[in-house]
């Protein structure tokens, strides 16, 4: 098949699978809706930045978006807004298009009130996919480009989650301001807020009070912190929770104390995953989530996501490498290989000699017995 018909073929494949997996989103059950906007993410995923990304994007903010205010199935919704997060991360270009995303994931848990409006509590489970997601794209984000007065609200409302009875909740919680706080954000807007009197005594009072107001939310999300990194227990319930919480918030406030950044890292393979900042750590958390088991293959053979981390796998020989992946086990094992076809060549001829051998001492017999 010529290349251009090969390439042709490969984009009708990707454009059906798109738009059946968003007619599922539009039109599907729950179920159906989860499952495709995991798809979505995968596909994403798999074709990399590039023009098919950015279509993917383009094709699929406003389905996500609507089937997010529809419903309150927590499945449902925690699938569209980590399919809104793959997605905006891989083929969002412009600052405003991961703005948008954020602002998407920001009103499932935050939404403005108006007339007419009827607001379902979100559940634990869609505060802490919709806080992950959010954290996950502002890791991306110039924090410089957002007003003070959105970063003051989200600021203020991430302190009220560590107060939440919900571990999950306070550990997202703790990363989203983990990200701030390495922007610099709430340093800037103290400073913007101290110097903002434009000469008049009116405007003067009110950057005074927005100065204590900041300096004040931090002072609150420390002792916040420094709690949480010693909770012995009484919210939440599961052990491992609570020491995954411990940890996340010894790592937080070790950051804002010191100005020490968690390094990590973890084994691909034969070669090492390190990240020594939040940003990176906070993406390979959310990418490992969202791929569950598939991320190592990713990290192996993912060009797009390598790139994300600066990772550069050895490439090894197969038959020579002590650490084999169970794909490429059943890729050797696959009987239409190279090397099982190379295996079955020599085994069929090992046996025709065997077979020769065994007739040649029976003709032998054979002719000793008719003397």
């Amino acid at each position: 098949m010529p290349d251009v018909m090969r390439l042709g073929l490969k984009q009708w494949r990707f454009a059906t699978l798109l738009h059946q997996c968003l007619n599922s989103i539009k039109k599907g059950s729950s179920k159906e809706i989860s499952l495709a906007s995991h798809v979505i993410g995968l596909l994403a995923l798999t074709v990399g930045s590039g023009d098919n990304a950015r279509e993917i994007l383009e094709e699929s903010i406003t389905p996500i978006s609507q089937a997010s205010k529809s419903g309150s199935e927590s499945s449902k919704i925690t699938s569209l807004l980590e399919c809104l997060a793959i997605i905006t991360f891989v083929g969002g270009i412009d600052p405003e298009e991961t703005e948008k995303s954020m602002q998407i994931m920001w009103q499932s848990v935050h939404p403005k009130l108006g007339y007419n409006v009827v607001t379902v509590k979100p559940s634990a489970v869609v505060i802490t996919a919709a806080v992950s997601a959010w954290s996950f794209l502002l890791t991306t984000m110039d924090g410089w480009r957002l007003s003070p007065k959105l970063w003051q609200e989200s600021i203020a409302y991430l302190s009220t989650l560590l107060d939440k009875d919900d571990r999950s909740v306070r550990i997202a919680a703790g990363e989203a301001l983990a990200v701030i706080f390495e922007m610099g954000s709430l340093e800037k807007f103290a400073a913007e807020a101290k110097g903002s009197n434009n000469g008049s005594i009116s405007e003067g009072n009110k950057s005074k009070e927005g100065f204590l107001h900041i300096q004040g939310l931090r002072g609150k999300i420390l002792n916040q912190i420094r709690d949480l990194s010693v909770e012995a227990g009484g919210k939440g319930s599961a052990k491992k929770d609570l020491n995954n919480q411990r940890n996340l918030f010894k790592d937080v406030l070790e950051f804002l104390e010191d100005g020490y950044c968690p390094e990590t890292s973890m084994k691909i393979g034969g070669d090492s995953l390190r990240t020594s900042t939040w940003s990176p750590l906070i993406q390979l958390n959310f990418l490992r989530h969202f791929l569950c088991g598939g991320f190592t293959k990713h990290m192996q053979e993912n060009v797009f996501l390598q790139d994300v981390f600066g990772f550069t796998p050895k490439r090894r020989n197969l038959l020579g490498s002590e650490h084999i992946s169970n794909c490429q086990k059943r890729v050797l094992k696959s009987p239409n290989s190279v090397i099982s076809k190379t295996r079955t060549q020599i085994l069929n001829k090992q046996r025709m000699q065997s077979k020769d051998r065994r007739f040649g001492h029976f003709a032998v017999n054979v002719g000793e017995e008719d003397e």
